[in-house]
Order: C-alpha cells, then sequence, then structure tokens
C-alpha cells in the first residue's frame, strides 16, 4: 500500500488564553499585576499607567519588552515573579476533553508562549495537559542567559532556556517617553528597540521554529492573538485564531473554543489516502516517540 504524507506534522499552540477559556480570569489579573509592579517596583505614576501600559503592549508585544525598550532595568525573574506569582491559577481545572483530543493526534505538539517556564509549567499542571506536549518554547527559551544568538546545536529536549541572571534592579538616568511620543501631531522620531525577544516579533517566531527544528510549512500555529496570528502567517505558518468563530486576515481557521478542533479542522483525523485495495489510514513517515 503506498501511503500519503500528512499535510501537518506539528500543532504549535500559545498558551495562554488558548488551551484555556479568557474567562478564567488570569489574563485580568496578570494585567493587574503588571499595572502594579510598575508602580510599586519602577515608580512610574499611577496616573500614567493605563496609557503606558497600552502604548508598550501594542508597540512591543508585551508591556515587559516595552519597559525595557524605554530604559527600564529590572530583574526579568522578579518580574515575572510578582506578575504570575499571585495569579488565580485555583480557576484552571483538569481538562480531559481537550486531553483526550491531544492524545488522539499522533502528530509532534509543541507550546510556544511569552511567558516563563515556571507559568507555563504550572498552567499545564493544572489543565492536566503536562504530558500531552514534546517540548516548551517560551521567555528563557528565546531570551537565554549570556546569549545572543541562536546555537546550532540546540538539543534540549524541553527547548527550555537557562534561567534569566539578575540584572541590576535600578532605573537608567534616561527614560524614553513614550506617552509625549505618540501625543506629538506627527511623531517622527523611530521608537527604542528592546533587548527581549517575543511574540508577535517575526523574529520570535523564526527563532522558535529553528530551535525545535519546525518547518512551518508543515506546522499548525494555535493561538489566542490576531497579531500574532499574522505574524505567523507572514513567516509561512497555517494559523488557527482561538477564541472567535470568526475568520481574521492571516487565520486559515477560527475556532471559539480549542474544544471545537475536531469538528473546525477535521482532516487532523479524518485524512485518508487512495490505495490499490481502496481507502486506509494515513500512516506518518516517521514513528513518534515518546
Amino acid at each position: 500500500m503506498e501511503y500519503e504524507r500528512l499535510k501537518y506534522d506539528c500543532l504549535l499552540f500559545d498558551l495562554d488564553d488558548t488551551l484555556y477559556p479568557y474567562s478564567s480570569g488570569l489574563a485580568t489579573a496578570c494585567g493587574n499585576n503588571i499595572k502594579d509592579y510598575m508602580v510599586e517596583k519602577l515608580g512610574i505614576d499611577k496616573s500614567k499607567i493605563t496609557e503606558l501600559g497600552n502604548l508598550l503592549y501594542k508597540n512591543y508585544g508585551t508591556t515587559m519588552a516595552g519597559l525595557r525598550a524605554i530604559g527600564y532595568d529590572f530583574d526579568y525573574d522578579e518580574y515575572h515573579s510578582y506578575v504570575h506569582g499571585r495569579l488565580p491559577y485555583e480557576n484552571l481545572k483538569p481538562d480531559p476533553v481537550l486531553k483526550s483530543l491531544l492524545l488522539s493526534l499522533p502528530i509532534r505538539k509543541v507550546i510556544f508562549t511569552n511567558a516563563d517556564k515556571v507559568h507555563a509549567l504550572k498552567v499545564l499542571a493544572k489543565l492536566g495537559l503536562e504530558d500531552c506536549f514534546e517540548g516548551i518554547i517560551c521567555f528563557e527559551t528565546l531570551n537565554p542567559t549570556h546569549k545572543t544568538t541562536i546555537s546550532d546545536d540546540e538539543d534540549d529536549i524541553e527547548f527550555v532556556g537557562s534561567a534569566i541572571s539578575s540584572a541590576t534592579n535600578t532605573i537608567t538616568p534616561k527614560i524614553f517617553d513614550i506617552v509625549s511620543h505618540f501625543a506629538q501631531p506627527n511623531p517622527t522620531s523611530m521608537l527604542p528597540k528592546t533587548p527581549i525577544v517575543c511574540k508577535p516579533s517575526e523574529i520570535s517566531i523564526e527563532r522558535a521554529l529553528k530551535i525545535a527544528n519546525i518547518d512551518p510549512q508543515r506546522t499548525l500555529f494555535f493561538e489566542d492573538s490576531v497579531r500574532n496570528i499574522q505574524a505567523g502567517k507572514r513567516v509561512g505558518l497555517h494559523t488557527v485564531l482561538v477564541g472567535t468563530s470568526q475568520r481574521v486576515k492571516g487565520a486559515d481557521y477560527a475556532l471559539e473554543s480549542i474544544h471545537n478542533l475536531r469538528e473546525a479542522v477535521p482532516e487532523l483525523w479524518e485524512a485518508e489516502i487512495k490505495s490499490e485495495i481502496g481507502y486506509g489510514k494515513v500512516a506518518r513517515e516517521t514513528p513518534v516517540t515518546a
């Protein structure tokens, strides 16, 4: 019997608000914790927090990346501990339905999140999905200690880099005023670059694909963020927007919930091939390994 090659050989999943619903409250709590950190740890005027946070998130992908770009220096581990350490993880419950869906697919499955390793592992454990993924690409993976380039011999099966080293918990003398920048009628000067690599930067996605040895043309990318979906599309990924049934530009599929995966992308289960004696299940080119 001749076997047809599967269309996808990897499923790349965002974590937060993708594998669990936004209604869990974690995103709202995280946003509040970030604002508190900006006031309590960085001494930013409380009246500017909302506008500044929105501008940083819009222009840099994450507020954290934006804060570093405009001149604030802080310990990355401390930031993540503060922002994620007080999240209502108890709102996340084991999800046996999703676990069954994931385990029924004999395809590589990898997590790709802007969050830190501790948070990612805690969320997966709360959802009961820790055994469903081959690896985790997280903040530490894309921002490893003392490394500015990607190694060609990356072989960490979890794709998790070493812990971020402690940075001096100080504020640099000159802080770029991004609020004033955008208040100008026609802002022309370039915004400063961030030292942090994160989605939706195409560089971050390309780096993640290289680290995990993923072929974008044969990968389905699941995300709740439209801009991350569109960035993924630009680097060649097939894309699934999670959290709405309305497709947007850049999304090949749209799911109201990750639980709708089988209905929305049936070819993941129903792929069949024609042979001399009829139809049969598609076989993988290489066996799935533990």
